[in-house]
């Protein structure tokens, strides 16, 4: 790899940092990963550094699958649409989705609200995604769950728990919100994307299909095969997302507290998703906001999601207290034992 780059905004910022000490806590953090394809991108005060592969420059990076790590995006969508007055957080979702449909009394509770924040008692995927996707698990396990079968799960559900009083993470849950957005608004999701966030932030090289393969990147297995893009069905709103490493940094610096939000709808939009929400983890120590984990650390707070497709990893998280912000992709989904995310999060914490 080369030598860390740095770059500024049109808009510099405060004086700058020691650069030498960013381009070497990048280069550390390269090396204890080790991941193939690995490419880290800092904003600290409006400054940016990049860690690249030989020869590459950040405005010639590819688009990464962000996997679960598209999700900061249709919660930012949400919150975008409540500020505009279009739906509420406390909106049923079958009655937007479907009204009038028979559903269980614990589906008719479930709001916009639980659906984002992984309280409303549904499971991780619908339960009979399974069977049709053990045949094709190690290539394109979503490709044949189609929106329309996604919804029917939904209206049929029978949720584990009442809605709002457990967390339990789930892909199922924010593809129905992505699909009850729709509904509500009579626009397709990824035209919603498209126009409250997507095109206000001007986030050109972000796209919610794969592209020319020239344009995004390829995943590999362990071994180096390389694997076909990742086609999510109908779960787009819970992983459809690819960026370039420079889209994601204005993504996460827009988040900051210091940033001015281009339409008054995500001004409201991202102070909503950077307010602590509800507690979860062991002994509660860890918040959740609407659509960020949410991790204390000796330096402030650390708001962060990370992602995963079959061939690559994705890291993104942002302090609001420092003005600091880390993506961090790589070509390769990395082992749970893997130091990829605790790197990163660790990186977020250093003083800079």
């Amino acid at each position: 790899m080369t030598a860390p780059q740095e770059a500024r905004r049109t808009s510099p910022g405060p004086p700058p940092q020691d650069y030498g000490e960013r381009a070497r806590l990048l280069a550390d953090a390269a090396r204890t990963i080790g991941a193939p394809g690995l490419v880290i991108a800092l904003s600290h005060r409006a400054r940016r550094t990049y860690r690249l592969d030989a020869g590459a420059r950040p405005g010639d990076a590819p688009r990464y699958e962000l996997g679960s790590a598209s999700k900061p995006f249709t919660g930012l969508l949400l919150a975008a649409l409540v500020a505009a007055g279009r739906v509420r957080y406390e909106d049923p979702a079958a009655e937007l989705l479907a009204p009038g449909h028979p559903v269980h009394p614990a589906v008719r509770a479930i709001t916009l609200r639980h659906l984002i924040t992984h309280t409303s008692g549904l499971p991780a995927l619908p339960a009979d995604f399974y069977p049709q996707a053990l045949p094709r698990w190690s290539t394109a396990p979503y490709s044949r769950y189609p929106a329309d079968r996604l919804v029917r799960a939904f209206l049929r559900a029978r949720p584990r728990h009442r809605p709002g009083t457990r967390w339990h993470y789930s892909n199922f849950a924010v593809s129905v919100l992505g699909h009850t957005l729709a509904a509500a608004t009579g626009t397709p999701w990824e035209t919603l994307l498209q126009q409250e966030v997507l095109d206000p932030l001007g986030l050109h090289g972000t796209r919610l299909r794969p592209g020319p393969p020239a344009g995004d990147a390829v995943g590999h297995r362990r071994d180096g095969t390389p694997l076909p893009a990742l086609d999510v069905g109908g779960f787009l709103a819970a992983g459809a997302v690819r960026a370039t490493p420079p889209d994601l940094l204005t993504f996460l610096e827009a988040h900051l507290p210091a940033a001015a939000a281009p339409t008054p709808s995500l001004t409201a939009a991202f102070a909503d998703v950077r307010r602590p929400l509800l507690r979860r983890g062991l002994g509660h120590a860890h918040t959740h906001t609407l659509t960020w984990f949410r991790h204390p650390s000796p330096r402030g707070p650390v708001c962060f999601h990370a992602g995963a497709t079959l061939g690559q990893q994705m890291f993104l998280g942002f302090r609001p207290d420092t003005g600091t912000a880390v993506a961090a992709m790589c070509t390769r989904r990395v082992h749970r034992t893997d130091p990829f995310i605790a790197t990163m999060h660790a990186l977020l914490t250093e003083k800079l």
